[in-house]
């Protein structure tokens, strides 16, 4: 399980850390709404867009697109990576958590644990590490929009 914690009361920095380890920081744009993190000496790069600025693409150091989400952080959205599309639902208007849908079984989550403290669990398994990674921050990128 990932979880993301704000470096800093005000801070839009968050390090991103496994059982306890952390893994890395997630580091927002201040003018394009994506970011950078480097995990396992590789720098990834995440990039905002659509008409509706709620798709969210991850890109690899040569520029290579690994991942896409669209309509992140809606009732329904999906993420394309590795040839396959997987579904996420918003659990609830009033809860900020997001379930992963497949087979028509929940198989994952994402949720906001403190908005105060800016924390977020993501529990994604069978997806890359790095796909867990931008999953979890695209979905704080929404968060901290809100």
């Amino acid at each position: 399980m990932l979880r993301a914690s704000r470096i800093g009361l005000l801070s839009t920095r968050y390090e991103i850390a496994r059982d306890g380890a952390t893994l890395c920081t997630w580091k927002p744009s201040a003018f394009f709404g994506g970011g950078s993190f480097v995990l396992e000496g590789r720098r990834y790069d995440v990039a905002r867009g659509g008409w509706s600025w709620r798709r969210y693409r991850l890109l690899d150091e040569s520029g290579e697109l690994l991942a896409m989400a669209d309509a992140v952080g809606r009732g329904e959205w999906t993420l394309e990576t590795g040839g396959h599309t997987y579904s996420f639902e918003r659990q609830s208007l009033i809860r900020s958590e997001h379930v992963l849908i497949q087979d028509d079984a929940v198989a994952g989550s994402v949720r906001r644990i403190s908005t105060w403290r800016g924390e977020a669990e993501a529990d994604l398994p069978g997806l890359p590490l790095p796909v867990q990674v931008f999953v979890l921050v695209s979905l704080l990128a929404v968060w901290d929009e809100e």
